[in-house]
């Protein structure tokens, strides 16, 4: 005898408040609203290198095509929101990434979660930004908040400071309603832009946005972009600081989120004397170990090209020399624009 769908929805939301989550919801699963836009923005070269986007079209759009018989969507939102005051620091890292990675945290609650819909006699798949689904598309159409025109989820009550997380499951259970969209007329985020890269509501193209150049690229940042990166060594928060449904973002209940002091204790300048092992010590446990020193230290000579001065010049003299063409040739940038500085 199958369990009856709207207790299995009960347990569902009471199981996942148990395991930390700060909001639940289900929608159907079946094309994406907004898969037809999808693939043209992957035609039109606005993933940039992010090649994983490119492939299995189909089963991104779907969610059928990834769990056979799936009947339902189950977004999830876990608020990260480390507080409103910045470490007092000389630089700027994505709220996100002040700490441990979402992925391991998150991915814990996804398994108990899944372990209890099996129970339920479910099959699933469950993913967060890790996998062949458009999380916003049916995220929205549960009602857990909507797509804002810088194509970052807003919630309610929690702004844009949450992560996404879903499972596709084989469970038919009641879908809620959507919440609509309460953007009205805002422009805020496309017009605090520092690189324009919102080129229009509801599309971003990739390769200007400061969090794909400072993360995701793998290559000399162009220097067009350079200036407008400012003091951002990963990933921008713009989009999301000035979305004035942040009014109601309170402080998450995930200490794992909050500011990691050995980080935070250091100066822009003081990255610079990383080792490889130096790095990934520093970083354990961080997305930003992701990046891998080669990068991280490239966006540091950029933010110091920007804000440096002369104290932070013998440091990016050394690492003009560096044996890594990536971070010698940021660093010879960044020694020439704070001369020039110096010079005016």
């Amino acid at each position: 005898m199958s369990l009856d769908p709207q207790i299995a929805k009960t347990n569902l939301s009471r199981i996942a408040r148990e395991l930390g989550f700060d909001d639940c919801r289900v929608s159907r699963a079946r094309e994406a609203t907004h898969a037809e836009a999808y693939k043209q923005w992957v035609a039109d070269g606005c993933a940039g290198e992010m090649g994983w986007m490119e492939k299995n079209i189909q089963r991104r759009v779907n969610p059928t095509e990834v769990v056979p018989g799936a009947c339902s969507v189950i977004s999830l939102a876990l608020n990260y929101f480390p507080g409103e005051e910045n470490p007092d620091v000389d630089y700027r890292i994505a709220r996100y990434a002040w700490n441990e990675d979402y992925h391991d945290i998150i991915d814990a609650k996804l398994r108990d979660l899944n372990h209890a819909l099996e129970e339920m006699g479910g099959v699933q798949r469950f993913y967060t930004d890790t996998g062949p689904v458009l999380e916003r598309d049916f995220a929205t159409d549960s009602g857990l908040g909507w797509s804002g025109k810088s194509c970052v989820q807003i919630h309610k009550e929690m702004g844009t400071w949450f992560f996404l997380a879903e499972l596709i499951t084989t469970l038919d259970l009641p879908p809620d309603q959507a919440f609509g969209d309460h953007c009205g007329k805002c422009t805020r985020c496309i017009d605090g832009c520092p690189t324009n890269a919102i080129t229009e509501p509801h599309r971003v193209d990739a390769r200007r946005c400061i969090s794909y150049l400072t993360i995701e690229y793998h290559g000399s940042i162009p220097l067009e972009f350079r200036k407008q990166i400012g003091d951002r060594i990963y990933g921008c928060d713009t989009c999301l600081d000035v979305c004035p449904w942040n009014r109601f973002a309170k402080v998450s209940r995930e200490t794992k989120f909050h500011a990691r002091q050995s980080v935070f204790q250091k100066q822009l300048r003081d990255f610079l004397e990383l080792d490889d092992d130096a790095f990934r010590s520093l970083f354990a446990k961080s997305p930003i170990k992701r990046i891998k020193r080669s990068r991280f230290l490239r966006n540091v000579c950029v933010a110091l090209g920007n804000v440096g001065t002369q104290k932070d010049l013998p440091a990016l003299e050394r690492s003009a020399g560096d044996e890594d063409a990536l971070i010698s040739e940021h660093a010879a940038w960044a020694v020439a624009e704070i001369k020039a500085r110096m010079s005016d």
